[in-house]
């Protein structure tokens, strides 16, 4: 069994992958003030409660874009597991063209396009990642990475508003009733969720522009599925695709 680590600005999430079966989940938040032994007591207690032992899992996986997070899952991952994890870097076997990523992209950015190039590896394709940040990025049908566009997340937006004004609230997110709201929270719910439908959308389409053909969009992270009916260039959402890229990388890894 797999243990796939990806350790976010907000969140570690960790699954668990039989062959490429996903299996389980947990999502615990990213706090870089926590020590390793604390660490270490989460998520003992998340596998225990889990079901899952140290002697199911033979193989680890991490993603970061946490530098000072990293070290501490590689430790908590040999403790609980005996084994040593592949952290993922630029050099890892992705089934990209190595030449052509970028040297900041990261690694949850990676982990994305290497899934999507090995799920349609005959088209374009951009993923469309809702998290922390909102990232969009692309990569042809040659596996040549082609690019990242970089944008606050929704959640991102929404905390700015509400910690930088006086009287504006904080506000779930969902579907707005209409493009004008009658009151606080309809009409930041119409801003920022219409206004990010409009943003993607955006650069979706300035993106098939460059490159000349029609990219299949995949999007994924927290808010996909809320705001994707408002995305009609959307083909598909996955909440798992990031992890699923992990389970991936793993296995083309994997010694022979």
């Amino acid at each position: 069994m797999l243990v796939a680590c990806d350790i976010g600005n907000t969140n570690i999430v960790i699954a668990l992958f039989d062959g490429d079966k996903f299996v389980e989940s947990f999502r615990v938040y990213t706090d870089t003030k926590k020590t390793s032994d604390e660490y270490f007591v989460i998520f003992n207690a998340l596998f225990r409660e889990g079901g899952i032992k140290s002697s199911m899992v033979d193989s680890a996986i991490i993603s970061s874009v946490v530098p000072n997070m990293t070290r501490s899952m590689e430790k908590n991952i040999q403790r609980l597991f005996n084994i040593t994890p592949l952290t993922i870097t630029h050099s890892v076997n992705t089934g990209l063209v190595k030449s052509s990523i970028p040297a900041e992209l990261g690694t949850d950015i990676l982990s994305n396009l290497a899934y999507a190039h090995f799920k349609k590896p005959d088209k374009a394709v951009m993923v469309v990642d809702f998290g922390t940040a909102l990232t969009l990025s692309a990569v042809n049908r040659k596996g040549e990475v082609l690019g990242c566009a970089i944008a606050p997340g929704l959640v991102t937006a929404v905390n700015a508003l509400f910690g930088n004004t006086a009287q504006l609230p904080q506000v779930e997110l969902k579907l707005p009733e209409a493009a004008m709201g009658r009151d606080s929270q309809q009409s930041i719910r119409s801003g920022i969720m219409l206004g990010f439908a409009g943003l993607v959308d955006s650069l979706i389409r300035k993106t098939e522009d460059e490159i000349g053909e029609k990219l299949y969009v995949i999007a994924t992270g927290g808010l996909s599925k809320t705001i994707s009916p408002l995305i009609p260039r959307i083909d598909e959402v996955d909440g798992l695709h990031t992890l699923r890229g992990l389970e991936l990388i793993s296995s083309l890894n994997r010694p022979q």
